[in-house]
């Protein structure tokens, strides 16, 4: 096939992929989710992923995931940008692997003045949490690579909102049936959680990420002790809100 031929299949797929934004207004089993990547652009970055340990996210990992995918070198070139690309894929995929792998059992129904999360639910959280940060492993070594992609200005939108939408995704996965202001604070409180974890795990070296689990449990039960003192949700949202930004501003955002 002529490069010619390849680059226009490769343009017509990308026009015609379903919108990548599409957003779902509530979590459902049966709601069909449009894929976030035509065939051709899922084939190219998943193969530029398994180059990431070796070359980084990097220009030349997407270029050799294309040519393992049967495309010539300039096919990398219709990802406007560039490394971003190869870094947003590993996290859309990765959530959307946990969303597919990670249900747990909901919980019972608790009293609505309640101020306590069911210990199931804490512990689902937890578990998903680490699940998806093990999904780091291969590449951590390269990771803060990634972040400092994730942290330039034109990218922290997106960022952003995948980061949210993690959160979400884990508390729905853990049968939190919260429907009051506090689903809107305790996916901040996860979202901060999440990146300040993520962060410290690309500096651990203990044997199996024992240190980087370890944190991540002191995050979670210090977060859950402080929502059960700070009664007023506009306080907790606001010591929740301040870590997320110290977090980002780890990373290198400048906020």
């Amino acid at each position: 096939m002529s490069r010619h031929r390849v680059l226009t299949r490769l343009r017509y797929s990308k026009i015609h992929q379903p919108p990548i934004n599409h957003l779902r207004p509530y979590h459902s089993y049966e709601h069909h989710v449009p894929p976030s990547y035509s065939p051709a652009e899922n084939a190219i970055l998943s193969a530029a992923i398994t180059h990431v340990p070796t070359h980084g996210f990097t220009p030349t990992a997407l270029i050799s995931g294309a040519r393992d995918a049967g495309y010539p070198d300039v096919s990398a070139n219709l990802f406007p940008g560039g490394p971003f690309a190869l870094v947003k894929h590993h996290l859309v995929t990765q959530r959307l692997a946990l969303a597919r792998n990670g249900k747990c059992s909901p919980t019972a129904e608790r009293p609505e003045d309640s101020t306590t999360e069911p210990t199931n639910v804490l512990d689902n959280v937890r578990a998903l949490t680490l699940k998806r940060l093990r999904a780091n492993e291969p590449i951590i070594h390269r990771w803060q690579d990634a972040l400092a992609i994730l942290a330039m200005p034109k990218h922290v939108p997106d960022a952003l909102r995948e980061l949210a939408l993690l959160s979400d995704e884990i508390h729905f996965l853990s049968g939190d049936q919260s429907v009051d202001t506090s689903w809107y604070t305790k996916r901040a409180g996860l979202s901060a959680i999440y990146a300040s974890t993520e962060l410290f795990m690309t500096q651990d070296r203990s044997a199996n990420f024992k240190e980087t689990e370890g944190f991540l449990d002191r995050r979670l039960e210090g977060a859950d002790a402080l929502r059960r003192m700070v009664g007023d949700t506009g306080r907790w949202a606001s010591v929740q809100a301040m870590g997320l930004v110290s977090g980002l501003r780890s990373k290198g955002v400048r906020i």
